[in-house]
């Protein structure tokens, strides 16, 4: 008996008409059913916000070619969260991808990228899910070395399954030179920020956001390694915060 094509939920931050999420909806197609939904406009650094306070828009657009693609007024999780309720009506998809996005997701960026947290919703809604970010942020952006990889990992995944409450964090150096995958930890480090001060014409400050990236870890086994080394990388991550090594500790606090 022939087995139906997996369907897969494509989402981004970097907007519906951004070149990584047509690539990636490309290299999709190969595996199965795609289905896309994103933002009307790029939502980058937008972690896991939600939309609340203001009504949400979801429109079938039609940019490409033989794809069934939504935009939505929303966040990148925003728009997992109307795919699975509104256009799958709760039937979740086999698999859930979000990107490619325009620069890399390393390290603790998981925490600020909308990207990810996209991923993340749908590795909550129970959707085996997979984040791919490159490491440029252009929009001219080269994918082409990245997609066997992009493929080969999600027929993984498809195949094998994810644990429990798990998804993939998956980064590719801007190069064509790729040495293979790495499984990786995510490496220590944070962003040592600055503000830019400036003045408007009407004499009020205003700020710009800056920032020096600080490695604070030279472990071989982490996802910045792995990239500075030309490997993909590729870490399983995980949406229970709960820091577990430190319960006993606190259980030893006199309260």
């Amino acid at each position: 008996m022939k087995k139906d094509k997996p369907t897969i939920l494509i989402v981004n931050d970097d907007g519906i008409t951004a070149p990584g999420i047509k690539a990636l909806m490309e290299t999709m197609a190969e595996i199965g059913r795609v289905v896309v939904v994103a933002p009307d406009s790029p939502q980058s650094g937008m972690g896991h916000a939600i939309t609340i306070g203001k009504p949400l828009r979801l429109d079938k657009v039609e940019l490409y070619d033989g794809f069934e693609t939504y935009s939505c007024s929303g966040t990148p999780v925003d728009c997992v969260k109307l795919a699975v309720n509104i256009i799958f009506k709760g039937k979740k998809p086999d698999l859930c991808v979000s990107g490619i996005n325009h620069g890399l997701n390393n390290s603790i960026n998981v925490l600020y990228s909308g990207t990810m947290s996209a991923a993340v919703e749908g590795a909550i809604e129970g959707i085996p899910s997979i984040g791919y970010s490159l490491d440029d942020f252009t929009l001219q952006a080269n994918f082409s070395h990245a997609l066997k990889y992009v493929k080969e990992i999600a027929l993984q995944v498809l195949e094998n399954g994810l644990p429990t409450a798990t998804l993939l964090n998956v980064n590719f150096p801007n190069t064509a030179d790729l040495k293979g995958i790495k499984i990786c930890r995510q490496a220590r480090a944070k962003w040592a920020e600055e503000f830019d001060e400036r003045v408007d014409p009407h004499k009020r400050p205003y700020y710009w956001l800056t920032g020096v990236f600080q490695l604070d870890d030279q472990g071989e086994d982490t996802d910045v390694w792995a990239l500075e080394h030309n490997y993909v990388s590729v870490v399983p991550v995980q949406f229970d915060m709960t820091a577990h090594h430190a319960i006993a500790v606190l259980n030893g606090w006199k309260f």
